[in-house]
């Protein structure tokens, strides 16, 4: 879909693989700047992928200081969405409360939060004693030590996506849903347009944002990226009178929970997972069983609580836990903007503007030995992870 009226371009300045909040920032940075015409493909409907299936966690607590600076920023613009795009995402900033269970773990949460106070955001570490008070009817047995941040939060996904869909579809924007991309066209060196089920689409730039098929995507150009799909599961409950106001995760086995503004408890837990995005999305049963052990054993008072739906979606992983973020060193024209594990939500609205910088030849504050695609193109080269790439 593009603006009412206007007929669809023969050859575009971008083309964007992936519409889901990464590709549909990025499309709007880049016709914000002039950058046009673009079009945003995606094999699916709007908020199929992991953009409608997220627990709209939004959080600055992490051990890379890059990271902490750009979810700082991501912050920000999520406070500001409504008066931007004209949606309410209810995004509320009632902190995110990470549980340690033991010494080590807590090692690891003081590690994060001298990165995050580092970059002047006010993380703290509280007693074991002071937990009720922030999630009342904790059970607090085998729990070393906790952090906290009272700035980050949650938003309702689905408003944040339609509110930058609508945006670019405003600004000029072709929208193409339901058509899927299933090569690169390469030209002396660089991308030079996509090949969809449809037929070619002639683009100067390709930006790779799809998420769990990134890693596909870049085959499909002759690349060897290091993505890899990964599903989670999640849950909703029915609803309970409001009780709990942070985000709450739990280290040993990434748990992590909200309330919403209807009552509802949303999250879910890590279990390993093999296989690609192109098993679907299902849920289990071992999923339920093992959600409803560790939810009810750190929440007692849920024991009797009824689940409502459960869904699945994927992350896309890269080695370290860093996202991939700037042009190809081996395919020019060539746009990386994926790897994001469980977090590209969150960071969307400030590592779009990184990406966009890339097609419109500015400067990025983003060290490429951190974030950019060559990092892992020399085997010799030690990765530092991220410590915090969970819930």
């Amino acid at each position: 879909m593009s603006a009412p009226g206007a007929p669809s371009p023969s050859r575009f300045r971008v083309a964007i693989v992936g519409g889901g909040i990464v590709g549909l920032f990025t499309a709007y940075r880049l016709l914000a700047a002039g950058a046009g015409p673009v079009v945003v493909l995606d094999r699916g409907y709007l908020a199929s992928g992991a953009s409608g299936r997220n627990g709209g966690g939004v959080r600055q607590q992490w051990e890379t200081v890059a990271t902490v600076r750009l979810a700082r920023e991501a912050v920000r613009e999520w406070q500001g969405f409504p008066r931007e795009f004209g949606y309410n995402i209810w995004f509320r900033q009632g902190g995110y409360l990470f549980l340690a269970m033991d010494d080590d773990e807590m090692e690891r949460l003081e590690t994060v939060r001298s990165a995050v106070r580092s970059e002047g955001l006010d993380a703290r570490r509280l007693a074991v004693g002071d937990l009720p008070r922030r999630v009342p009817g904790i059970c607090l047995d085998g729990i070393a030590g906790a952090t906290y941040l009272a700035s980050d939060g949650t938003l309702y996904p689905f408003p944040a996506v339609w509110g930058v869909y609508e945006a670019v579809r405003r600004m000029g924007g072709v929208l193409r849903y339901g058509e899927e991309v299933i090569g690169i066209r390469r030209a002396e060196g660089r991308a030079v347009g996509v090949v969809t089920r449809s037929g070619p689409v002639a683009a100067d730039w390709v930006v790779n944002a799809a998420g769990a098929w990134s890693g596909a995507i870049s085959r499909s150009a002759g690349l060897a990226p290091p993505n890899r799909a990964s599903r989670h599961e999640i849950l909703a409950t029915e609803p309970l009178k409001p009780f709990l106001t942070p985000m709450v995760v739990r280290l040993t086995d990434g748990l992590y929970f909200s309330q919403t503004m209807r009552g509802e408890i949303v999250g879910g837990l890590t279990l390993r997972t093999t296989g690609g995005p192109e098993g679907g999305s299902p849920s289990s049963a071992e999923f339920l069983r093992r959600m409803a052990v560790a939810l009810t054993g750190l929440l007692p008072r849920l024991g009797g609580l009824g689940v409502l739906r459960a869904w699945s979606g994927y992350y896309d992983d890269t080695p370290d836990g860093l996202p991939i973020l700037g042009e190809d060193p081996e395919l020019g024209r060539f746009v990386q903007a994926n790897g994001f594990g469980g977090h590209g939500f969150m960071l969307a609205p400030a590592s779009s503007r990184r990406i966009a910088s890339v097609i419109l030849g500015e400067r990025s504050d983003l060290d490429p030995e951190q974030f950019g695609p060559a990092r892992f193109r020399n085997p010799g080269r030690a990765l530092r992870p991220e410590g915090a790439q969970l819930g």
